[in-house]
């Protein structure tokens, strides 16, 4: 026994690749910081999207706030539990792509894909535009260039994502602490005090114009429910976590929903205990802030504090979309690309795509948040409501213990999300939601495009069958040559390993160097037959594709192997010929044939 730990101990460890190991992925407060900050930055904005609902029936109306609140938090605890068990049941990531594609088809995926790529795409529009609005508002001089802001605050994120998500979370912990100690205080300290500290803003004269009805309730519940948005964040990122991942992202999820019914409860209590109503200049937030803290240096560092939570928001979407886009890669649902992974743990090209089309999207509303926000929650209330049905499917089907109660709290969850996702759709249509009603149908087509073009390829190449065998012909090497060198050597050297029998090619439309060059390979003797091609006018191409064409019309199996000198520093790559890369172009659009690029790499 003693020797044979000896021999382990003794035997060298592999060292892990960059990339490789848990330091790489998200323990679960840095999953809490890179993957919920969508989720816990809502409550800038929630809460008061309640107010300016209810407002509308008059002052009185506000004492509803609180209700409806408890209603939010309600449903937020029903989309903890149920992504809590999403992260179990699908532990590869997806959330409700990954529910939908296993228990309610391929269609319901796809709507769950596409609504969850929009809201990804709508996340970090929104969460910029409102961050850099929130900073103008503190320094005027910004007001005129809020989309280069939004732009600048893009180009940061996407380049610490592109690190890797672990390198952003730890960049994003310092924040998320600070947030949610302001946001606790906030609610302490409001609560200790008998009166508000101080009032912000000026005062806006209420006017009822309307009656306090259930339509206008229905409106400020799914008004409120934008609060919702980035829940399910860390179900489609449960790969970025450390082992055991499905328990630290369970552990993680958790923690969000505490912290954020928390902070939406008590926020609410202040609101209706003090009566807020919204005034001009200031945010229902900003007014909850002075009435705990003052006006004092607190006043400001929150509110500097709640601009950069607003910026760093969209984190959330490059913790998700990723994954969800290698997923769909991995279904032949978007090119392959996206599946890909550079040596450390991040999906790059799906980190470029989502800042691309973020970058479209605040260049077109010219990162005005009052355009994006009609847009916005709707997509992720579907992807909410089919990750529910699809739930309470799968547990009609496998039917484990207590899966009536599990599949009663997805069933109401479904129906509570469903609901408010009609009435956000039906208020805000003519206000702009209409865009994700053509845009989600057109990347459902898209990815069945993509789809059926992979099951085309597959079945042209006979995937899953078993061809038959190979068969076995002579085989042709063609080296392309310009005169006797160490290029040359090398190449014929590489050549002759590879093909049964080789030739060298060249091309002069000079008789004198042609005479040349005979004379310089005789005297060599490499043992390959040269053949020199006539070119009248001065073209190397040309003449190469027809000889190769020619050479491969008998059935022979014709490899062209073409030398390229590669220099040791790549600032000099401009000043080396670039015609092999063109013949090899060339030869690879018209030929069927192996082209191959061979190095010569040089010491300078």
């Amino acid at each position: 026994m003693a020797f044979g730990l000896a021999r382990r101990e003794l035997r060298p460890k592999v060292p892990l690749r960059p990339g490789e190991g848990d330091k790489n992925h998200l323990t679960s407060l840095e999953g809490l910081a890179a993957l919920s900050l969508d989720a816990l930055s809502s409550v800038a904005y929630g809460p008061e999207a309640i107010v300016l609902v209810l407002v509308a029936a008059g002052s009185g109306a506000l004492s509803a706030t609180l209700p409806i609140t408890l209603v939010i938090s309600a449903l937020l605890a029903v989309l903890v539990v149920s992504y809590g068990q999403v992260i179990a049941v699908h532990p590869d990531g997806g959330g409700a792509y990954a529910v939908a594609k296993k228990d309610l088809g391929p269609w319901p995926s796809l709507l769950a894909a596409a609504s969850l790529v929009v809201d990804y795409v709508l996340t970090v529009a929104v969460s910029l535009a409102a961050g850099a609005a929130s900073l103008a508002s503190a320094f005027p001089a910004l007001s005129t260039h809020l989309l280069a802001v939004c732009l600048v605050g893009l180009a940061l994120l996407t380049a610490v994502n592109l690190r890797g998500i672990a390198e952003s979370a730890r960049a994003l912990m310092l924040p998320t602490v600070l947030f949610i100690g302001s946001m606790l205080g906030i609610i302490v300290v409001g609560l200790i005090r008998s009166h508000p500290a101080a009032v912000v803003g000026t005062p806006v004269p209420v006017h009822a114009t309307e009656a306090l009805s259930v339509l206008l309730l229905l409106k400020a519940f799914s008004s409120g429910c934008s609060a919702l948005t980035g829940v399910e964040a860390i179900a489609n990122a449960v790969p970025s976590f450390r082992t055991p991942r499905v328990k630290r992202a369970q552990r993680t999820e958790l923690m969000l929903g505490a912290l954020l019914g928390v902070m939406l409860i008590g926020l609410a209590i202040l609101i209706r205990r003090d009566h807020v109503a919204p005034r001009g200049g200031v945010t229902v937030l900003a007014q909850l802030t002075a009435g705990a803290y003052g006006t004092g240096w607190a006043y400001y560092a929150t509110n500097i504090v709640v601009t950069l939570v607003l910026l760093f928001a969209a984190n959330t979407s490059f913790g998700g979309l990723p994954v969800l886009m290698s997923l769909l890669a991995r279904d032949h649902r978007l090119p392959h690309l996206f599946g890909l992974r550079a040596e450390r743990p991040v999906y790059r090209y799906g980190v470029l795509a989502l800042a691309l089309l973020a970058a479209v999207l605040l260049v077109a509303a010219n990162a005005d948040t009052h355009r994006l926000i009609p847009l916005f929650a709707i997509g992720v209330f579907i992807g909410f409501t089919i990750s529910q049905v699809g739930l309470v499917r799968h547990w009609a089907t496998e039917r484990p213990p207590g899966w009536l109660r599990r599949a009663l709290i997805n069933g109401i969850g479904a129906l509570l999300t469903a609901l408010a996702g009609l009435v956000l759709l039906t208020t805000k249509f003519l206000e702009g939601a209409w865009v994700v009603v053509v845009a989600v149908p057109l990347l459902m087509l898209l990815f069945a495009r993509i789809q059926r073009y992979y099951d085309a390829v597959g079945a042209e190449l006979g995937l899953g069958r078993i061809p038959p065998p190979p068969q076995r012909t002579t085989s042709l090497v063609i080296v392309p040559v310009g005169e006797v060198s160490k290029l040359a050597q090398h190449a014929l050297t590489a050549a002759l390993a590879l093909g049964d029998e080789v030739v060298a090619v060249a091309v002069h439309a000079d008789p004198a160097r042609v005479q040349v060059l005979r004379e310089s390979w005789d005297r060599w003797n490499p043992g390959v037959r040269l053949e020199i091609l006539d070119s009248p006018h001065r073209s190397l191409v040309e003449p190469i594709v027809e000889y190769v064409r020619h050479a491969a019309s008998d059935g022979r199996q014709v490899a062209v192997l073409i030398p390229e000198v590669e220099p040791r520093h790549r600032r000099y790559q401009i000043l080396q010929n670039q015609r092999g890369i063109l013949l090899a172009t060339v030869l690879r659009a018209r030929t069927d044939v192996a082209v191959c690029m061979l190095p010569y790499r040089l010491r300078l």
